[in-house]
């Protein structure tokens, strides 16, 4: 019996995760108790590493290993171009592509009065400094997701930023379907948008 509730423990755990039920996550626990001590340790060290030292960029709020993530720091990036996503995945998912070479700015969602979020519940303010900030950026490009959420989203830092006359504000190709979420988008689509952007307007 204490051995079920072992087992039952790890598979509760296991079903915490997003879009794992309690089939997968038993298959997952049983999976585990067939491996070697040995692998078993190394995959929950690597979680709790992954815990303990990954913490959120001060400049764009990517994931990072120190104060700044490699993107930031990258000598090779463009300096000149910001985009913004939602969230970590979209980095991720726009950085599988290979067809943009700028930096980010994640803003950790969207505008949602629905669901109470509001611009100061984001990373907009921190947007708008590092753009005040910095004479060297030249654009702004906004990949977000084709909602109306994504929309406000959008329509509201362009106001914050539209005094710039020397900045481009451009938003991602419409190859990505209305309602679509970027982390569902193909690689080949979402590249070809990032390529492929047009100039933002609040008719876009």
């Amino acid at each position: 019996m204490n051995s079920l509730k072992l087992l039952d423990k790890a598979v509760e755990q296991l079903a915490s995760l997003p879009g794992v039920g309690r089939k997968t996550a038993l298959k997952f626990a049983l999976n585990l108790l067939k491996r070697d001590e040995k692998e078993v340790k190394a995959f929950a060290e690597s979680i709790l590493e992954l815990k303990r030292n990954i913490r959120e960029c001060s400049v764009c709020h990517n994931m990072a290993d120190g104060d700044i993530c490699e993107i930031c720091s990258d000598p090779k990036r463009d300096k000149t171009t910001i985009c913004v996503v939602e969230s970590i995945k979209d980095v991720l998912s726009i950085e599988a592509t290979s067809q943009y070479n700028g930096l980010y700015h994640v803003l950790g969602g969207v505008i949602s009065p629905m669901d109470g979020i509001g611009p100061t519940d984001l990373h907009i303010a921190s947007l708008v400094q590092r753009v005040e900030g910095d004479s060297r950026i030249r654009e702004i490009i906004f990949a977000l997701s084709a909602t109306p959420e994504g929309d406000t989203t959008g329509y509201y830092i362009f106001k914050r930023l539209s005094h710039r006359e020397d900045l481009t504000i451009s938003t991602i190709a419409k190859g990505i379907s209305i309602g679509n979420n970027l982390e569902y988008t193909d690689e080949l689509t979402l590249g070809r948008s990032i390529v492929n952007r047009v100039k933002f307007n609040l008719n876009t």
